[in-house]
């Protein structure tokens, strides 16, 4: 039994239980619309709406809750993959996800590297833009997993 096989059958309940895997996909759903959410609302102040609003208030509680979002859709996705991981490993979507994923924590990184949040300039429109499109690509990528 290689240990991939041993993380599936280990969590395994999760997947055969009736409400265990369906309650999981909600409360990552939940999670997608805290990070979201909340990921959107700074974006679009950084592309010059809700001036009145200062970036770096909105930006602390913003990012609070984009981060608090991302805890429970890491942890509720861990749970997900580990109750299922080999077929999600040889599932094209599921990859495609995580390239993604891997995508948004490099644009995000290079965001917050460069300062952006003070600068607003062309550059932090162009990463929110990228940063919102590589975000529902990531989500369209997990719900097609179900379907390939």
């Amino acid at each position: 039994m290689t240990p991939l096989d041993a993380l599936t059958q280990f969590f395994a309940p999760l997947r055969t239980h009736p409400f265990a895997y369906p309650a999981l996909e909600a409360i990552h759903i939940v999670g997608i619309a805290l990070l979201l959410g909340n990921l959107v609302l700074l974006e679009l102040r950084v592309w010059g709406w809700g001036k009145a609003l200062p970036v770096k208030d909105l930006a602390r509680l913003a990012l609070l809750l984009v981060v608090s979002g991302f805890g429970i859709v890491a942890a509720s996705g861990l749970l997900m993959f580990a109750a299922q991981a080999g077929e999600l490993l040889a599932n094209r979507a599921f990859v495609i996800k995580m390239l993604l994923l891997t995508l948004a924590a490099c644009n995000a990184a290079w965001f917050h590297g460069r300062d952006s949040l003070t600068k607003l300039d062309s550059v932090a429109r162009l990463q929110t833009l990228a940063s919102t499109l590589i975000w529902i690509a990531a989500i369209f990528c997990g719900r097609w997993i179900a379907y390939i």
